[in-house]
């Protein structure tokens, strides 16, 4: 003769626990810690549909002859007669949009008890679904998928990263430094970056690790001193402001941590501009709730791109601090 039988994962999945009568049950439910911070740092490219397969840009090339001297400018007489053209070049750039999916589900009986014992068991797994979502869109907005072989916004082929400078006690490390020397390191980073550009756009956005982040955010520039490391960095790199009419702006990113070269920390600076770096997403769509037997089900799909950096000039990368 068979006998039902629940196991604990069974139970746990519809929050029923035994409860002693001396034992008060917080009845808020608790989720997983998580962060998802790619919202802050870059612009989404929304004109993709689900249809999409790829996304693309071009980029245009121009190149112009002078007149006399063909590296000059483009003088010309009054009886001439052969008048240099301007020559244009365009290149695209394409990238994979691939979709991506997950399919909530559960019995009726694990509805109908999850709803008796009032921890709905519908909106958790839809939320925990939503998490993942976040998540797996973090993670491909900063350094991409290795699986799919793409890089993100922090690890970009198309960038060279460069190591800074160590400092008078010898060494590259930010707790070895002076406040001085770390604000050497940053504004080198986006002198370089604006330098690269042909001074035509300074970056005003820095993201560092965690620890370092937090260490300038605490840290005075002295003993007798009331000021961070940090707002004496925003004060004393005027350069995006000045340049931009924005104020530098410091961020932590997990992502950071241990992706510079050797295993190091990495910084990036860049500018969060749509036309300069940008992340194309089609936003979460579902299917019709299904009954499948004694089951609800429903899938959620939508596509996620890889990070465009239109032009890679504008983005920097310094590690080894």
């Amino acid at each position: 003769m068979g006998f039902m039988t629940f196991d604990n994962a069974t139970i746990d999945s519809t929050g029923e626990f035994m409860i002693h009568e001396l034992e008060r049950l917080d009845q808020q439910l608790h989720e997983p810690l998580y962060a998802a911070t790619w919202g802050r740092d870059i612009d989404l490219r929304e004109d993709v549909s689900i249809a999409d397969e790829l996304t693309s840009f071009t980029n245009s090339t121009f190149a112009a002859a002078g007149g006399i001297n063909p590296n000059g400018k483009s003088w010309i007489g009054k009886d001439t007669n052969a008048i240099s053209g301007m020559q244009l070049d365009i290149g695209k750039t394409a990238h994979s949009l691939y979709l991506w999916g997950m399919e909530i589900s559960y019995t009726i009986p694990e509805l109908l008890s999850a709803m008796k014992l009032g921890r709905p068991v519908d909106a958790q797994k839809f939320e925990g679904m939503n998490i993942k979502h976040q998540m797996d869109i973090d993670q491909m907005v900063y350094v991409g998928d290795t699986d799919m072989n793409q890089t993100g916004m922090l690890n970009n082929a198309g960038v060279t990263p460069s190591a800074v400078a160590n400092g008078a006690l010898g060494s590259p490390l930010w707790v070895n430094k002076s406040p001085d020397e770390i604000v050497a390191d940053i504004t080198t980073l986006v002198v370089a970056v604006w330098t690269a550009s042909g001074y035509a756009v300074c970056p005003h956005k820095v993201l560092l690790p965690p620890v370092k982040w937090s260490y300038i955010a605490t840290q005075k520039i002295s003993t007798a001193g009331n000021e961070t490391i940090m707002s004496y960095i925003e004060n004393k790199c005027e350069m995006p402001m000045r340049v931009n009419g924005k104020k530098l702006e410091l961020q932590p990113v997990k992502w950071c941590t241990g992706l510079g070269t050797g295993a190091t920390d990495l910084m990036a600076a860049y500018t969060q501009e749509k036309n300069r770096i940008r992340f194309p997403l089609v936003p979460l769509q579902r299917t019709p709730l299904e009954y499948r037997s004694i089951y609800h089900l429903t899938t959620y799909f939508g596509r996620l791109g890889v990070v465009e950096i239109v032009y890679p000039e504008t983005v920097g990368y310094a590690y080894g601090f």
